[in-house]
């Protein structure tokens, strides 16, 4: 059983950039979605399809590279963990790499990204960076 399907999804995205796979499965969930609307918007994959199978679905996200191949995604870091969830107040949302990056948290209007937390004023669990 799977005790981190968030860190599934990052370990999935992270080694089919590595290869640079033009996409990768990943097993469905509304978190998942949720991460991967915010990927597409932020510019970080090219885009994402949800797939019907006999179980929770799979989501099919296509991975981007820069017009001479390299990687979009350079980082992708799992930060609150099952056993050791990292929540953050409104005022102490995290910047990723000067604000390069992205952090994606989970907050009680949804899972949003870093400067959305800033401007809805709320804070919550942060699920990962981005960068």
């Amino acid at each position: 059983m799977m005790t981190d399907p968030i860190a599934d999804m990052i370990t999935r995205i992270r080694n089919a950039n590595m290869i640079k796979a033009e996409k990768v499965d990943i097993p469905a969930s509304k978190t998942k979605l949720e991460i991967t609307k915010i990927l597409k918007e932020k510019g970080f994959i090219k885009g994402y399809r949800m797939l019907k199978d006999k179980k929770q679905g799979i989501l099919r996200v296509s991975l981007k590279y820069s017009a001479n191949g390299e990687k979009i995604i350079t980082g992708l870091k799992r930060i609150s963990k099952p056993g050791r969830r990292i929540y953050v107040g409104k005022e102490d949302v995290p910047k990723v790499m000067g604000g390069i990056g992205v952090a994606i948290i989970s907050t009680s209007k949804g899972v949003l990204y870093d400067e959305a937390c800033r401007r809805d004023g709320v804070g919550g669990e942060v699920l990962c960076y981005v960068w």
